[in-house]
């Protein structure tokens, strides 16, 4: 019989790992539809849609308790926090800066921000009608 606290950590690791091979072939794939531009469209990408699907989550979540602790976490700890790359955004915006380009770094980090909090309540709003 495995423990509440494994099967937990067995969700978030399935989860976290879809998220994270997702966010690799984003990369990928945008790394060929721009390949000479300075703006990491990947990142932005998958930080606007982890943050639109963390919405929904959240309030499908609230608004449905009878769903299961493991699919929850494995959706939004493990999916989404594979997924979406704070930290990766970070360094960009610093090696943006340290390239001398301080537009595009200014502008993504305004727009990912904006953005990504714009998508966090249309996730939101779309949850009420599910």
């Amino acid at each position: 019989m495995i423990s509440g606290i494994s099967t937990n950590i067995i969700s978030i690791f399935i989860g976290g790992g879809t998220g994270a091979v997702l966010r690799y072939l984003a990369g990928i794939w945008a790394g060929r539809l721009f390949p000479l531009c300075n703006m990491p469209y990947a990142t932005f990408g998958v930080n606007i849609l982890g943050s639109f699907v963390l919405g929904f989550l959240f309030v499908l979540f609230t608004t449905k308790p009878e769903m299961s602790n493991q699919l929850k976490l494995a959706l939004t700890v493990g999916f989404c926090g594979g997924l979406t790359t704070f930290s990766t955004f970070s360094l960009e915006v610093y090696e943006l800066i340290l390239r001398q380009h301080f537009l595009q770094a200014l502008l993504y980090a305004v727009l990912s921000l904006v953005v990504g909090v714009v998508a966090v309540v249309a996730g939101g709003y779309c949850a009420k009608f599910v």
